[in-house]
């Protein structure tokens, strides 16, 4: 346990601090011709939206470290941390795109961090089926929300678009997965609440 807890800690700076590496090559954009330059607005329009997308990583990290520390067997704790490492992915990609497109992550990451590692902690004492369940809720949310993302991105922002496709892949697969291990549907309450939560961090994080 001590030793879960320190890679738990350890996991939790390198996140906030930015020192993660993507185990796969960063998304790129088919190739067809060169893109278009991007102008100021669209740059900061992008970048608003990237930074929502960064802070869902952090988010998504925190949740499935505390997850993995409260699984009750061996094989969820593998799943837990198998869906962790993809979404660490995510989380370089995203933070590599902030840079191209110069802007910064979230100020406030450190409270998101601490927001969602509470939510994947009580999900995972209540149990694995609930655990699963909310794993499910929240990737299919996070799906929706890329797909808003996709749409509103600027069209000639092809860069951005690769990732976010990519990202959504993921989530619908980690979505798959948890169903499939036995995740129990949560409650009406618990997903509109989850759904409340969600809408007040991606408002907040486009411009803090």
């Amino acid at each position: 346990m001590l030793d879960s807890m320190i890679a738990t800690l350890d996991n939790a700076l390198k996140t906030i601090g930015g020192a993660t590496n993507a185990a796969r090559p960063y998304p790129q954009p088919p190739k067809s011709g060169k893109p278009p330059d991007l102008t100021p607005a669209e740059r900061r329009a992008a970048g608003a939206l990237m930074r929502v997308n960064h802070v869902g990583e952090v988010c998504a990290q925190a949740m499935y470290q505390a997850q993995a520390l409260t699984a009750r067997t061996p094989q969820l704790r593998s799943s837990m941390k198998e869906a962790a490492r993809e979404e660490g992915d995510h989380l370089s990609w995203t933070r590599q795109r902030l840079t191209e497109l110069g802007a910064r992550p979230s100020l406030l990451n450190p409270l998101w961090y601490a927001g969602a590692f509470s939510f994947g902690l009580i999900a995972g004492r209540i149990g694995d089926a609930a655990s699963l369940g909310f794993v499910v809720e929240t990737e299919r949310q996070v799906e929706r929300h890329l797909q808003g993302h996709l749409e509103r991105l600027p069209e000639g922002d092809l860069a951005s678009r690769a990732v976010v496709e990519q990202m959504k892949v993921d989530e619908n697969r980690h979505a798959q997965v948890a169903t499939a291990a036995g995740a129990r549907p949560l409650p009406w309450p618990v997903r509109l609440a989850m759904r409340g939560a969600a809408k007040v961090m991606t408002g907040t994080a486009r411009y803090i």
